[in-house]
């Protein structure tokens, strides 16, 4: 990890926006650093900033954990409806449980269920793109059968 810091470090400073979200991540999670949340959360901030999907979803979640910067549920829908509009589908969920939730105080429903149901589209669109049709077949049979068997309880 220490010589990918090193080059991760460079290209950064050099405006590199992969290598600027690469040092970010290798901040929050110690990886060849002392553990740094604020120094995460610069780095990560500026691909996120210039439309970075993944930078904008990780954003999303340092705000919704006040991780590196203080908790703020505002911030977080922000930076997660900027990349949910990009298909980044685990933004698109962490919406969905963040409108669920009464205690972010943005209590929305439709809202949750909207994003919940945009996720799992996506979700299952990339599982099938791998799943032969009777790989696809014998999925659907189960989920089936699983919530029949699963009403009664």
């Amino acid at each position: 990890f220490q010589k990918a810091f090193k080059w991760y470090s460079l290209a950064a400073e050099q405006g590199d926006l992969k290598a600027q979200f690469s040092l970010g991540v290798m901040y929050d999670n110690g990886q060849g650093v002392t553990q740094d949340y604020q120094k995460a959360f610069k780095w990560i901030s500026l691909p996120a900033e210039k439309g970075d999907a993944k930078a904008q979803f990780f954003l999303g979640c340092m705000y919704e954990d006040g991780q590196g910067v203080t908790q703020n549920y505002t911030e977080a829908i922000k930076w997660y409806t900027l990349a949910a509009e990009k298909n980044e589908p685990m933004a698109q969920s962490n919406l969905g449980h963040l409108y669920a939730n009464e205690q972010t105080g943005k209590l929305d429903y439709v809202q949750a269920h909207k994003w919940f149901n945009i996720s799992e589209a996506k979700e299952k669109e990339n599982i099938e793109k791998l799943m032969s049709p009777n790989q696809i077949t014998e999925a659907q049979k189960l989920a089936r059968e699983w919530i029949n068997e699963h009403k009664k309880h």
